[in-house]
């Protein structure tokens, strides 16, 4: 394979601008004679894989390199493929400090929960009791419903739910009522 120079006239460093078996002595670690083993040359090879994926190779140039790390035949040839490539985790210090996050991207801080206002409690009560008391509960909760979801409006209490279920069974309660009552009306009139 022929050496092609840099522009400029420098030789890349991966192709060394000379035979291999000169370039094999600018390593540095290992024994620059020393034969490459079958994991040696994956390692080169996750190391370009890695420098591609990151963009720092061209399609081109990662595709030599490739075929030339698994013909190498030691780890100077090898060294000379991956030197100008990260062979690792880049130290943080290289890069600028972390931007903080602005805060329109920042969850909504969450209040502190605020206390459950007792009035709802009482609308839920007395709505619940209403099919025990035979309805009788019925007006006392849509009192205390309203009562409740003003106070919630107004002081920014909990409850909302509470007071808008016995406000619901509280109506249904007088609806049934009021239903029942039109029905002996009705059937008083029929009779008469």
């Amino acid at each position: 394979m022929a050496y092609q120079p840099w522009q400029g006239g420098q030789p890349v460093p991966w192709q060394g601008g000379q035979p291999p078996a000169q370039a094999s002595g600018q390593t540095s670690g290992q024994a620059p004679a020393m034969r490459a083993s079958h994991a040696d040359r994956e390692r080169a090879v996750d190391v370009l894989k890695a420098g591609f994926a990151e963009g720092r190779l061209p399609q081109h140039e990662y595709e030599q390199r490739i075929g030339r790390a698994y013909q190498a035949q030691t780890h100077g040839e090898l060294q000379l493929l991956v030197a100008d490539l990260p062979q690792g985790p880049v130290p943080q210090a290289q890069f600028a400090p972390p931007q903080a996050v602005p805060q329109t991207f920042m969850p909504a801080p969450v209040p502190p929960l605020a206390p459950v206002n007792g009035t709802a409690t009482g609308a839920l009560v007395c709505g619940i009791l209403t099919m025990a008391t035979g309805g009788l509960t019925g007006i006392p909760a849509v009192i205390l419903g309203h009562k409740a979801r003003a106070e919630i409006r107004r002081s920014g209490e909990r409850g909302d739910g509470q007071a808008l279920a016995g406000l619901v069974l509280g109506w249904l309660s007088i609806g049934g009522w009021a239903f029942f009552l039109l029905m002996m009306m009705l059937a008083v009139l029929a009779r008469a």
